[in-house]
């Protein structure tokens, strides 16, 4: 029997109300496909569920009692797929035009060794690039180069820009690393092949790994700027400095998850990179994460 939709949007959601109104929107202005819209809720205590019962009837609303993992709230969405493509939105981002979703998913199809791809993710109170559409994989030196601020001195040479590969052309198609969680599209199957959302990870560092993992399947993560996505980040976490004046998390929102994110790092390393470096190097890694914990939280 075939499915009735092209494509399942997930859009995992904690206490987003008014930029979920502006995604949900975006997501039903789209043209030319079949969209079954899935918001996971991760126990928001806003107007959020009251909101899409109200203006977005046809979307699928599904509850969790916890607010913990963004990795387990987009698998919980899993369960309600009835198409063979996924999209993972975050409820603060948002198409452009009405035919982005339509060029993503021909695109997508065009290439069976495409494993996810993602559009240009602007940032919307800034209108630079969200970089986190745009990774490298944090291998030893290129966490080094970032964090010690090497990269900016050298933004245009691949050897001190492996962490964000800035020198690439933002204005063309190419291979990256990885793209951001907040704008993923995915075929189902492929998905389902690699395990979907590893829910070790708190919060932060799983579209690393998810896009990490993909790779060592032999497929291939596609920064395709041809569509354009409006991204608000972090206005739930208080992470990024950029929407910090729209964001909606408080104090103790925000220390937690600053720990979340270096203890991502340590995740990551230790699953896929510490059998690969000697032991002096795992050392000197785990060292800066245990400085960098020190600093984002218990100075924060």
């Amino acid at each position: 029997m075939k499915n009735k939709f092209d494509v399942s949007v997930i859009i995992l959601n904690y206490n987003a109300e008014k930029f979920l109104r502006e995604t949900l929107k975006s997501v039903e202005m789209q043209k030319g496909v079949t969209v079954e819209t899935i918001v996971v809720d991760n126990n928001s205590s806003d107007g959020s569920r009251a909101m899409v019962a109200k203006e977005f009837k046809n979307a699928r609303w599904v509850q969790r009692d916890t607010s913990l993992g963004f990795s387990a709230g987009n698998n919980a969405g899993l369960p309600f797929v009835h198409s063979d493509a996924v999209l993972f939105l975050n409820p603060d981002a948002s198409f452009t035009k009405p035919t982005d979703l339509k060029m993503c998913l021909d695109k997508l199809w065009s290439d069976d060794t495409i494993g996810t791809i993602t559009g240009r993710v602007n940032l919307v109170l800034t209108g630079g690039i969200d970089e986190t559409c745009h990774r490298g994989f944090p291998t030893p030196w290129a966490g080094f180069t970032h964090f010690s601020g090497l990269s900016k001195l050298f933004p245009n040479v691949p050897f001190f820009n492996q962490y964000t590969k800035r020198y690439l052309d933002y204005t063309t198609e190419h291979e990256i690393d990885a793209v951001g969680g907040m704008f993923m599209l995915m075929r189902r199957s492929v998905g389902k092949q690699v395990g979907w959302w590893d829910e070790d990870y708190p919060l932060y560092g799983e579209d690393i790994d998810f896009c990490y993992r993909l790779k060592e399947a032999g497929y291939r993560n596609l920064y395709w700027p041809k569509v354009k996505v409006l991204h608000y980040k972090g206005v739930t976490t208080g992470m990024s400095k950029q929407s910090s004046t729209v964001s909606t998390a408080k104090k103790d929102t925000i220390r937690r998850v600053k720990g979340w994110s270096v203890q991502a790092m340590e995740i990551f390393y230790r699953k896929h990179y510490v059998k690969k470096y000697p032991f002096f190097i795992n050392w000197l890694v785990f060292l800066g994460i245990k400085v960098m914990k020190f600093r984002r939280v218990t100075m924060a």
